[in-house]
Formats: structure tokens, sequence, C-alpha cells
């Protein structure tokens, strides 16, 4: 097996442990709503959020230095 695929592996891995983990209701205030969802939901959510986030800057970036060789 590749070295990647090892990692991801063991991370989903983590990740599954954790998730099973935590499973009890969390509050999520965002400026005036208040959201009751299971953290068990709540998580990959943000997770998911985190790597579109990192994608965007990862491309916004990318741009910006093929622009600034042109």
């Amino acid at each position: 097996m590749q070295p990647k695929i090892i990692v991801i592996l063991v991370l989903a891995a983590l990740l599954l442990i954790v998730l099973i983990q935590n499973t009890q209701p969390v509050t999520f205030r965002i400026l005036f709503w208040k959201i009751h969802i299971s953290q068990i939901i709540f998580m990959p959510l943000m997770v998911a959020l985190g790597f579109v986030i990192g994608f965007i800057c990862g491309k916004v970036n990318k741009f910006r230095h093929k622009n600034k060789e042109t």
C-alpha cells in the first residue's frame, strides 16, 4: 500500500472514533440563531467546511501566484 493511502485510512479511523464517542447534542450559536444539533452531525460539517475553505484558499493563492508570473 502507498503511504498516502495508509495515512488517509488512519486519519479516517481516528475521525470515526471521535465521532462515535461524541453523540451528545450541542447548541450552535451564530448571530441571532441558536441551532440544536447532535455533535455527531456537527463535527463532520465543520470538518467539511474546513476542507472547503482550505481548498478555496489554495486555489485563490495558486491563481494569484499564476497571475503574478505573467
